[in-house]
């Protein structure tokens, strides 16, 4: 097979938290009033515009290394509504390429959802909804969190199921916050034991403010379905974000074991990885290597996100 054939077959999947993506309008029922012009962020029309920019052109390189080509799927966190998604998909080079999105509403009290993009030319969504995700804080409050939300498409004519979840925060402490969690996970297996096929293919991607050893994710491995290859890529000294010092792999992507057959007509598993690259990160200084974010605090720094992109190939057979 030549080279621009072996290509042709390679496909990336993709998951990015965009950092707080807002636009600068006050939303009365949000509490977004940090990311507008008169607000703490001092969040303005250009700052908003400059932010869009960066990360279309980071979103189109994922995977481009190995794919020479945008993904065919990217999952997104923290993006507050689908005017900031058509915005960010009108800058180039995205305005160039066959993307569409899915995106719900969320309960989350900031106003911040998770989406899909996907790429018209390699994906169909069939059915989409959002899974509910109804948790109580310990005082007995509803916690307003995001849902999950939920994809059944065709990729190149194979049927895939994708979550794209981004799962409650550690704010409160790890440990006292596990439970949400937790919840989340069992509302994903919950919905995959209504999805009729047992060898179904199965993408669980997302920001799970978990590692790939917390309990949440190892529920979600102890149905047996899944593969984390995001196990091996945990490390001290790397991942997708990195808190006061220390590095976080919270950003992955599950496949179910489906994806490790090599059969006609279907995808195989071929490499995972955190997008790294030197566009993303701070290039000197104290956070030299660390992502390269919109803002420390409410110092604005003017950068793409506080967290890397983590994505898989995945081979066309």
């Amino acid at each position: 097979m030549s080279k621009k054939g072996r290509y042709k077959k390679l496909h990336t999947i993709a998951f990015y938290n965009l950092e707080n993506f807002f636009d600068t309008v006050n939303d009365p029922y949000k509490l977004d009033d940090d990311f507008t012009p008169s607000g703490f962020k001092k969040w303005t029309p250009k700052r908003f515009k400059k932010k869009a920019k960066k990360l279309a052109k980071a979103i189109a390189k994922i995977g481009i290394e190995e794919t020479q080509k945008p993904p065919a799927l990217v999952g997104i966190a923290e993006v507050e509504n689908k005017n900031v998604i058509e915005y960010l998909l009108a800058q180039k080079p995205l305005s160039k390429i066959a993307y569409d999105y899915v995106h719900f509403d969320s309960p989350d009290e900031r106003g911040i959802d998770t989406a899909l993009l996907y790429h018209k030319d390699h994906f169909e969504v069939l059915q989409a909804e959002m899974i509910p995700l109804i948790i109580d804080n310990l005082n007995g409050d509803r916690d307003l969190t995001r849902d999950i939300l939920y994809v059944k498409g065709q990729l190149h004519e194979e049927e895939v199921h994708i979550f794209v979840n981004h799962w409650p925060s550690r704010r409160d402490g790890a440990e006292k916050t596990q439970y949400k969690r937790i919840k989340a996970a069992e509302e994903v297996m919950g919905k995959m034991k209504k999805i009729a096929d047992k060898e179904a293919n199965l993408i669980v991607m997302g920001d799970f403010n978990d590692d790939p050893n917390a309990k949440s994710i190892e529920m979600l491995m102890q149905t047996g379905r899944f593969i984390n290859p995001w196990r091996k890529l945990l490390s001290p000294v790397s991942g997708s974000a990195n808190y006061k010092g220390v590095w976080s792999l919270f950003d992955q992507i599950i496949l179910s074991h489906s994806f490790l057959n090599h059969e006609p007509n279907t995808h195989s598993f071929q490499k995972a990885a955190i997008f790294s690259s030197r566009l993303l990160k701070e290039w000197k200084g104290k956070y030299k290597g660390n992502p390269f974010r919109t803002f420390a605090g409410k110092k604005y720094l003017g950068g793409y996100s506080d967290h890397f992109p983590v994505y898989v190939i995945l081979k066309e057979q």
